[in-house]
């Protein structure tokens, strides 16, 4: 690609990490749009001709499109991660859109309005948590300033991008940990957005954070009662279980593809 003239290809001196090579790039460029992808994903033929569109409305910063996992029949870990990606994609972000406002635009596809970027760059660049530069979590911020700078944010089932994701339990624990620190932090910097925004998004929100958090309270509880009392809290299993496989039923019915009742399976990871 360097010896062809459509491309610009930047090399830095050193790895400055993925926020900072953004900026580099989003410095140099002179388009009206930026396409972010990552290193490790490939973008169906036509992704940039299903994403333009929705930039074409001058109140749209940002759409991101549908993520699926690359390397699916990897293991069994791969394929509920592709199904985990499917809802994340057709139940959180399609909710989101139809409310004005996709929460993170994710990095594997997501497409900017260069002139919206340019004015946030300074403070995409200057994050700091607890006293040092951020280096986690870009995507979501980058979200949460676009939205906070009054812009919408789309999201297109139809621009189609296979990104390759962890086939250990290891490494996917270790990711999940790095997604859930950026949600944490991310929302308690876009609290004084919510009252601007459809209600729908504070209850999504809301559900987003202490639903993890219940879960994981709801476990304790029962592993609590049974090493004191020696009696098994079946309410609370039956509940989580019947939950977990009514969700699991509708999704199933809703993609029209059976393969979503295995992904009762990612509770015990989740």
């Amino acid at each position: 690609f360097a010896r062809d003239p459509r491309f610009n290809i930047l090399l830095l001196p050193q790895n400055v990490r993925k926020r900072k090579a953004q900026i580099a790039a989003i410095r140099r460029s002179a388009g009206d749009m930026v396409l972010n992808v990552d290193s490790d994903t490939i973008l169906a033929s036509d992704v940039i001709r299903k994403l333009v569109p929705k930039m074409q409305d001058p109140a749209v910063g940002a759409a991101m499109g549908q993520l699926t996992a690359r390397n699916r029949n990897d293991s069994w870990l791969t394929r509920l991660i592709d199904m985990e990606y499917w809802l994340a994609c057709n139940e959180e972000r399609a909710a989101q859109a139809r409310f004005g406002a996709v929460m993170c635009c994710c990095g594997p596809c997501a497409i900017y309005r260069r002139s919206a970027l340019a004015s946030l760059l300074d403070q995409y660049e200057s994050q700091y948590f607890r006293g040092k530069p951020s280096d986690f979590g870009e995507d979501r911020h980058l979200t949460i300033l676009m939205l906070k700078a009054g812009f919408r944010t789309e999201y297109v089932p139809s621009a189609i991008a296979a990104t390759v994701v962890p086939n250990k339990l290891g490494p996917y624990l270790r990711q999940q940990l790095r997604w859930a620190r950026s949600t944490y932090r991310d929302t308690l910097l876009g609290l004084r957005l919510l009252p601007n925004l459809h209600r729908f998004l504070t209850l999504d929100v809301v559900g987003q954070n202490l639903g993890p958090l219940l879960l994981a309270l709801s476990v304790l509880t029962g592993l609590a009662q049974l090493a004191l009392t020696g009696t098994v809290p079946w309410l609370a299993a039956l509940m989580i279980v019947a939950m977990t496989m009514i969700h699991c039923s509708v999704v199933a019915l809703r993609a029209r593809q059976r393969r979503f009742l295995g992904f009762s399976l990612h509770a015990f990871i989740n």
